[in-house]
């Protein structure tokens, strides 16, 4: 199946590519979508219907999109939603930040969540949700990943997402999660 990916994370699509390899997949640009669908939604999965159906709206094809972040105990569940635009900067931003905001604070417990959603031009829709338990370090360790994967340390892993290999982090993921729920679905 041609599955359209509703998002410009080069580090998501790569991802997606790795744990779906049954479908062909196609950034939304391959596909011809080139606007960005504003993230409005309260929760993870409205804004992954927001992006696919725009997406599945404008190309005909069937879109996945996934919304998920980084829910820390100590901050209420934040940054949450806003995880990508935490400090209006980018990644590393992001992670200082964050831990700024944590400070000496000890505990540090942590998840990624991810809903996903795949809409079809027909009308049908297929959602799932992931998620993953770890803790939030002190300071960086790793150098793969991206977001704050060298910030988090995986309970199944014993590693950062930044240390542990492609496989290894994909296998425990919120987002390698959220689309084996999904394609049990399909």
């Amino acid at each position: 199946m041609k599955i359209v990916v509703a998002t410009g994370n080069a580090h998501k699509l790569k991802e997606i590519r790795e744990i779906l390899t049954e479908h062909e997949i196609l950034s939304a640009h391959e596909a011809g979508f080139f606007g960005d669908v504003e993230e409005t939604g309260e929760t993870f999965l409205a804004n992954a219907l927001l992006k696919a159906h725009a997406v599945c709206n404008l190309t005909g094809l069937p879109a996945l999109a996934d919304d998920s972040g980084l829910c820390v105990d100590a901050l209420g569940g934040a940054p949450g939603v806003y995880s990508a635009r935490f400090s209006g900067g980018g990644d590393a931003a992001n992670r200082a930040l964050l831990l700024r905001k944590l400070g000496n604070t000890e505990n540090r417990r942590a998840h990624f969540t991810c809903a996903m959603a795949l809409v079809f031009p027909d009308g049908r829709m297929f959602t799932a949700e992931g998620r993953t338990e770890g803790t939030i370090l002190f300071e960086e360790r790793g150098s793969g990943g991206f977001g704050y994967d060298s910030l988090f340390l995986s309970d199944e892993l014993g590693v950062t997402f930044a240390e542990a290999t492609e496989a290894q982090k994909n296998a425990v993921s919120h987002r390698g999660r959220a689309l084996a729920a999904l394609r049990e679905q399909l």
